[in-house]
């Protein structure tokens, strides 16, 4: 009987598995470009004195939040 050699080759840490793909690094762009537009609108339509730092940042999570839902969305992997 004769068996395969098996191949196991490292895997890397949890970062480099997850995060650092082409996925990972396509989903961080997106969010940081919905944050940055979220921002960029919230400045246009709102009045520059009354906005706090407060609701800037809640901004910048709902944009990021759309960018993350943009590129991890079923559709967006192609399993509509």
């Amino acid at each position: 009987m004769q068996f395969k050699q098996l191949d196991l080759k490292p895997q890397g840490n949890w970062f480099q598995r997850n995060i650092w793909t082409q996925h990972g690094k396509k989903t961080l762009v997106y969010m940081a470009g919905g944050a940055v537009l979220s921002l960029v609108f919230s400045l246009i339509t709102g009045d520059l004195q009354k906005l706090s730092l407060g609701e800037n940042v809640y901004s910048l999570m709902i944009g990021a939040l759309f960018g993350f839902l943009i590129t991890n969305s079923p559709c967006a992997r192609g399993r509509c």
